[in-house]
């Protein structure tokens, strides 16, 4: 509520007295709502009810937008939570953490952690009805930094995210052709009559070529900006354009565009399941990708990565959550929307993951076999000039339809009988493992390796097609969710600003920040706020928000909130996960994480044009500084209002209530006795032997008409809202 605002508690008066908040306030203490039971109707030491009782009526839900449906609510989580991570993070983790084996310490940080602090963020924000700032500072003021230091990430991952959003537009564009622009390295005519293959594209492939240098077209270092690419600057124009319309009208407009983006994904991710089981050697890549390095459990990095994956993966910390809970109904069984939601997120992940190696099994399959015929016509060249014997080669091989199994076999003598000179003779083993195990994740994954991939599909421009426009979907279900983390805060605390007016302005200075990231040097950017913005951050603002509500709140009172919001009383075993598993499991990501930064070299990895390949640089002095500069900038807010705060420098926010809350105040305080009303307002004197319970049905007693302002410190949860 406002500083100067005032709650009218009025009934008919000839003479309505009127005093200013400063002259009402003057000499009352403040009302500690902890330790108050007044505003509950009860005598002191009393333990409130649980029960309807506490819960808003349902004049108090208006005010503030809902969701159409509890699908389109769903699906708005689905789509946030479900995003690109999910196709080329997860599989690349799985792949490189042990296969089928990583699955278990995934599955049991999903239920150690994952769930319950997905379940607490969707509560919170379900039974306060505000985003991340406003509910942070109802909960414990001095941590409402918390709430900020989301929206910064935000602010941060919407820059770059939106600009993968972009690429995927140019690719899915550029698909509409056949051959497909990546199919092929392009010729380059020298002297008006020779005609060459590119160089640079030689040396690599047609699909890193197409990638690096006729989308990004990227320099060599971080130090060379290069210039704007006016393409990528195009298509970043488009996916802020396309999120804009999607965010303008808020949860009207979001939920409605959730309905396709949450499901096209699917529809795209089954058939391609189907259509990459009927490829050659599918089942080469899943059951690769499925046979479980048991060792790998005992190594703490995999439970390291498995952990934030399950962190990153359900979206926990960036205020999405919260903001569309906050828009549930308060009766909503938010417990069963947590793990509905995990367990989509979990087996999507495993639906991309199988999509993923049945096509990199067909492209690993093609590798090889390319590999054989060109080894095979160097070992045929050798035996023709004589290098090489011909009682080397076994009497069955055939050299016009030579397999891998016989090549196997003719490399093996070889080696053996040439042993010193073996390596003269540049013989590639191509063994098909070799190929199932180059680990490829992000932008390598989706738009090099499954690229390649397709161009040996049958209809490629189709499924290259359905294929980034899936992409664009999953992008855009995060983009909105990022967006609404955004502005949800905003509009909370500034109800007077128009909706449509904020995201335009947003994603209007957006476009612009992201211009750095549309620089031919723009992908390195990419990478370092990819590496730096949201990691570290994101787990500390976790933490707090878990200590916050478990430890400074008080988890039993929160279980008793959980109890009166949804009928029921939550597991037990929530109780712990909150208490004690989910603090311990963040503070040792904390750890692991800052230990990490410290070990692991800061840098990344350049496309060198000379040698056609990545090379690994360090960052120069000032970008590093720029890549500490965002987590600084992350975190900054949690020092910043705990210290504001606790020497009141900074209002605790309370006073900016929502507007259910208003309502149940002046309904609440309309029923009180002029005796009781003093003391709640004032925070002193004695309340009658029989105070009037505010729930029930009676007339109230005559009162003054009075203009109140109330500043407290936080009420818990169920004061709130009676």
């Amino acid at each position: 509520m406002p500083k100067n605002s005032k709650v009218t508690l009025g009934l008919p008066h000839s003479d309505p007295v009127t005093e200013s908040v400063a002259d009402l306030l003057t000499l009352a203490e403040p009302l500690d709502y902890k330790s108050s039971r007044m505003s509950m109707g009860l005598s002191p030491g009393a333990q409130p009810a649980m029960g309807k009782g506490l819960l808003p009526s349902p004049g108090d839900e208006e005010g503030r937008p809902a969701w159409n449906s509890k699908l389109q609510y769903i699906l708005a989580q689905v789509g946030f939570s479900v995003g690109l991570g999910n196709v080329w993070r997860f599989p690349y983790l799985c792949q490189k953490n042990g296969g089928g084996a990583y699955l278990v310490p995934y599955f049991i940080l999903l239920i150690l952690i994952g769930i319950p602090l997905f379940f607490l963020e969707l509560a919170v924000g379900q039974r306060i009805r505000r985003g991340s700032i406003g509910v942070w500072n109802y909960v414990y003021p001095q941590l409402g930094g918390i709430g900020v230091s989301s929206l910064m990430v935000c602010g941060f991952v919407g820059l770059y995210y939106n600009v993968i959003i972009g690429w995927s537009i140019f690719y899915f564009f550029q698909s509409f052709q056949y051959p497909l622009p990546w199919a092929e390295c392009p010729i380059r005519v020298v002297n008006g009559s020779q005609a060459i293959i590119e160089p640079e594209c030689e040396k690599s492939s047609a699909t890193t070529y197409f990638w690096y240098r006729q989308t990004l077209n990227i320099t060599s270092t971080i130090e060379d900006s290069g210039g704007l690419n006016w393409r990528m600057t195009l298509s970043l124009f488009a996916a802020w354009l396309i999120v804009c319309l999607a965010v303008i009208k808020g949860i009207q407009s979001s939920g409605k565009v959730m309905y396709f983006s949450s499901l096209f994904p699917y529809v795209v991710l089954i058939c391609f399941l189907v259509r990459g089981l009927m490829l050659k050697g599918s089942v080469d890549g899943i059951a690769h990708m499925f046979t479980p390095k048991l060792e790998k459990m005992l190594e703490p990095q995999v439970w390291r990565e498995a952990a934030t994956q399950v962190f990153f993966a359900l979206g926990l910390g960036f205020g999405g959550v919260i903001a569309f809970s906050s828009y549930n109904k308060r009766d909503n069984n938010c417990h069963f929307d947590a793990a509905l939601v995990s367990i989509i997120n979990f087996i999507t992940s495993i639906l991309a993951t199988l999509v993923v190696f049945a096509v990199l099994g067909f492209k690993a399959n093609i590798m090889n076999e390319k590999c054989v015929v060109e080894n095979g016509e160097k070992i045929l060249g050798y035996l023709n000039t004589g290098v090489l014997s011909h009682d080397l080669i076994p009497p069955h091989v055939n050299f016009s339809h030579l397999s891998a199994v016989d090549y196997q076999e003719m490399y093996g003598v070889i080696k053996t009988v040439r042993e010193d000179s073996f390596s003269q003779l540049g013989l590639d083993p191509c063994i098909l493992e070799d190929e199932l195990n180059k680990a490829v994740q992000g932008t390598g994954l989706a738009f090099i390796a499954f690229t390649e991939a397709m161009t040996h599909f049958p209809a490629s421009p189709f499924w290259s097609v359905m294929f980034f426009f899936m992409l664009i979907n999953l992008g855009l279900g995060s983009m909105i969710g990022t967006m609404t983390g955004i502005t949800t805060p905003v509009l909370d605390a500034f109800p007077k600003i128009r909706k449509e007016f904020l995201c335009v302005g947003c994603c209007i200075v957006a476009f612009f920040c992201g211009l750095l990231f549309v620089q031919r040097s723009g992908n390195y950017f990419v990478t370092m706020f990819d590496d730096y913005s949201a990691g570290l951050p994101l787990t500390v603002v976790v933490m707090l928000e878990n200590i916050s509500v478990a430890w400074i709140y008080g988890t039993k009172r929160f279980m008793q909130d959980l109890e009166d919001m949804l009928g029921f009383r939550p597991y037990s075993f929530y109780f712990y996960m909150w208490k004690y598993v989910s603090p311990a499991c963040l503070t040792v990501l904390i750890v692991a994480t800052v230990i990490e930064m410290s070990v692991s070299p800061a840098g990344y990895n350049a496309w060198v044009e000379e040698l056609a390949s990545e090379k690994f640089l360090s960052y120069p002095p000032w970008a590093l500084g720029v890549a500490y500069s965002l987590i600084i900038a992350a975190m900054l807010p949690l020092p910043c209002v705990f210290i504001a705060r606790h020497f009141n420098l900074l209002s605790d926010g309370s006073n900016k209530l929502s507007v259910s809350y208003r309502k149940g105040m002046t309904k609440d305080l309309s029923g009180l006795e002029e005796e009781n009303e003093s003391r709640f307002i004032l925070g002193k004197g004695t309340p009658s032997p029989s105070p009037s319970p505010i729930y029930k049905a009676q007339p109230p007693p005559p009162l003054s008409t009075v203009h109140l302002a109330i500043k407290h410190s936080p009420p818990p949860l169920s004061l709130l809202f009676t």
